[in-house]
């Protein structure tokens, strides 16, 4: 696996260029991303291309810092009269990107559009616990709920959903009209993204007059075109041995920070071999975990051991683990009732990308759990149909991450609820245990943070013994940028808020 690796970064570096893009402007940031957006709506999109670009076009009420703390947004304060109430007051003479006022009634808007259904969105039933929503006044909105809910701040904030103008429906995913630092100028499916500086932005104004996003799908094509100079900057779009070949390029630099982003497996519950706990258990236990990290990653992760990241204040070290144990994984299929035949106890697909970071993982997958009798077939798609198959149940295996969502306990709630199974929210896996809905109701409902540990801790537990996940590693964020770009500074959860500050310079 090392030799193969350090072939691919040698036959990389003397690849000839075949692309035939033009060296980015003076005044243009190009930063290249691996597909499109989806939807460009703040309250639709949740891809993390969607909510990373929305997060420089829209604001949203309240934000997060980098030690994933709430703090003050388009609401430059907030009480809490009462455990079911919510006051948010508004900074004044915040306009949006076309120069007309954001007041209290577009943020009503915002959220009474999904409540209400005027919007189809996954993101609607985040909110089912808003009973109304007031605005008194223009720089004033009150959030009545139906009954606590400890987890609303944190579902208030980036990059949870920014705030449109009044009225606005559809027309959104087409033209964003936001209050952030950058405003939509145009995008072309599967080409680029364009963005440019607003103006008449409320907070610090961005330092670079134009960001495109350029959509590159292959791996080997963005490090070329960072190498030629064609692009400024990538961020976790490219394989440890060509961030690595990259690194030795003199008009390139790198940096790498801890992240929180969660790569994990899960599995389809409806699937009549996966629904077995033993078997989920035994490919657990089939898998080892850090050769991948140490060959496949260079280094650029931790291995995970919760959805939660050990950051966050609700992360329970005690739960479950599986190390490396082949023995113990056969013995788990044995008891399952799934002998071997030749070699072979039963066939499982698996879905991914068609990213080569993710082929070359599945790989590895497939080889270490051929040791314990598992045949798995690797089926790759692009990663739209990829995505949608993952979102709409029709898989029995896949691997994704989770960004930024997973650095809040409410993660719980909207992927392991069974409230929340497809098309109500990311319980993609069909997982239903009355124990963990009724812990995410009282955590969710607790205003004591202890007594919300506790319970969130129990999650985590149970969580780990029911698997319908395994938790494989918390990546780091990895940049590769143009020396041109000055003013960078990562976020632990590897979103695009590098851009407010970023500068470029005339070389």
């Amino acid at each position: 696996m090392k030799r193969a690796g350090h072939l691919l970064a040698t036959i990389f570096l003397i690849i000839l260029p075949l692309a035939c893009s033009h060296k980015p402007d003076a005044n243009t940031l190009v930063m290249i991303i691996e597909s499109s957006p989806a939807n460009l709506d703040p309250r639709v999109g949740v891809d993390a291309w969607s909510e990373d670009i929305d997060g420089l076009l829209f604001d949203n009420l309240v934000s997060r810092d980098e030690h994933l703390s709430v703090k003050p947004g388009l609401a430059e304060r907030w009480e809490a009269p009462d455990p079911k109430t919510y006051v948010f007051h508004l900074h004044k003479n915040v306009k949006f990107s076309n120069g007309s006022p954001l007041t209290a009634r577009d943020v009503k808007w915002s959220y009474e559009s999904l409540i209400e259904g005027k919007i189809r969105s996954p993101k609607g039933s985040t909110y089912g616990l808003v009973e109304r929503i007031e605005t008194p006044d223009d720089s004033t909105v009150i959030f009545h709920l139906k009954e606590r809910w400890a987890a609303i701040l944190w579902n208030l904030a980036s990059p949870g959903m920014g705030i449109v103008p009044y009225g606005s429906t559809l027309e959104v995913s087409r033209n964003p009209i936001g209050s952030g630092p950058f405003r939509f100028v145009s995008a072309e499916q599967d080409k680029e993204v364009v963005i440019e500086r607003n103006d008449n932005y409320w907070g610090d104004r961005a330092k670079i007059e134009r960001v495109r996003f350029v959509v590159v799908p292959d791996t080997t094509t963005r490090a070329l075109e960072l190498r030629k100079g064609s692009a400024d900057l990538e961020i976790n779009a490219l394989s440890s041995d060509m961030e690595a070949a990259l690194q030795r390029e003199p008009r390139l630099e790198l940096i790498r920070h801890p992240g929180t982003r969660l790569g994990y497996m899960a599995f389809n519950l409806r699937d009549p071999i996966l629904k077995d706990v033993r078997v989920r258990q035994a490919i657990a236990y089939a898998i080892d975990r850090q050769p991948l990290i140490h060959y496949l990653m260079h280094d650029s992760a931790r291995p995970a051991a919760s959805v939660l990241p050990p950051e966050s204040w609700a992360y329970d070290p005690s739960a479950r683990q599986y190390p490396h144990d082949p023995a113990k994984a056969r013995q788990l299929l044995d008891s399952a009732g799934y002998p071997a035949t030749n070699g072979v106890r039963f066939h499982l697909t698996m879905k991914t990308s068609t990213e080569e970071s993710s082929r070359a993982m599945a790989a590895v997958f497939q080889q270490q759990l051929r040791e314990v009798g598992i045949a798995l077939d690797i089926r790759s798609f692009e990663a739209a149909t990829f995505f949608s198959d993952v979102t709409h149940g029709e898989f029995q295996m896949y691997s994704l991450r989770w960004l930024g969502a997973n650095e809040d306990p409410d993660i719980f709630e909207y992927a392991f609820d069974s409230a929340r199974i497809i098309p109500k929210g990311a319980n993609r896996q069909y997982y239903s245990n009355p124990r963990v809905d009724a812990l995410i109701a009282k955590a969710g409902a607790e205003a004591d943070q202890n007594a919300r540990r506790q319970d969130y801790a129990q999650i985590q537990q149970i969580l780990a013994e029911d698997l319908p996940y395994i938790n494989l590693w918390y990546f780091d964020n990895v940049m590769v940028y143009s020396k041109r770009v000055r003013g960078l500074n990562l976020n632990p959860s590897g979103n695009y808020d590098f851009l407010r500050t970023a500068e470029l310079e005339n070389r």
